[in-house]
């Protein structure tokens, strides 16, 4: 027998053996224990692909979560979240169907029972409605604040202006900014006042 075939029918017998335990240990167990021992294992309860998820609030679409991969640890009791391991996109719609903000990175993490995520490599937060742009290599998301922040250094580009920092807060929407140990080209509105 060649080596091919041999190591064809060691592979089959090894899925073969894996498929029997699977089976065996699902069949004996309860979905709790399951859940414990993949929790125990640091495994995902699941792993979806292809992801292209819309929220909804009173029948309107208000968001998109787009990515390739997710791998979902929701059986965690202390700290349950899910994790976007190969990237994400989260695009907010406003109320008359148009994209408001997108948000991307090649690595996403978002806790559950906070609320809050944290999105690494590559960040990009665009505004579409006033054309900013945000470039970072990691950021924050608070989601019940609607709350965006990141201590990494930043490129805040505008229709004006062209900022660098280091740290950077706004709300969720890429406005009401603040901006830490910043340079840059900035257009200053300088109105005169005239004393009569």
């Amino acid at each position: 027998m060649n080596q091919r075939k041999r190591n064809k029918i060691k592979t089959n017998q090894w899925g073969i053996s894996l498929f029997i335990m699977v089976v065996f240990f699902s069949c004996k167990n309860s979905s709790k224990e399951i859940n414990d021992f993949l929790a125990d294992q640091n495994l995902p309860i699941g792993v979806a692909e292809h992801i292209n998820h819309v929220y909804k609030d009173s029948g309107r679409v208000t968001s998109r979560l787009i990515a390739p991969v997710l791998w979902d640890y929701t059986n965690r009791k202390l700290n349950p979240y899910s994790e976007f391991p190969k990237g994400v996109k989260i695009v907010s719609i406003d109320r008359i169907t148009r994209d408001s903000v997108t948000v991307t990175g090649n690595y996403a993490v978002s806790y559950d029972l906070t609320h809050f995520s944290e999105i690494i490599g590559d960040v990009v937060v665009i505004n579409h409605q006033n054309n900013a742009t945000l470039n970072s290599e990691q950021m924050y998301w608070d989601q019940k604040e609607q709350y965006f922040f990141t201590e990494s250094p930043f490129t805040l580009y505008t229709e004006k202006d062209t900022l660098h920092g280091v740290g950077f807060e706004s709300d969720s929407g890429l406005n009401n900014w603040i901006l830490n140990n910043t340079n840059g080209n900035f257009v200053v509105d300088n109105k005169e006042e005239s004393n009569e």
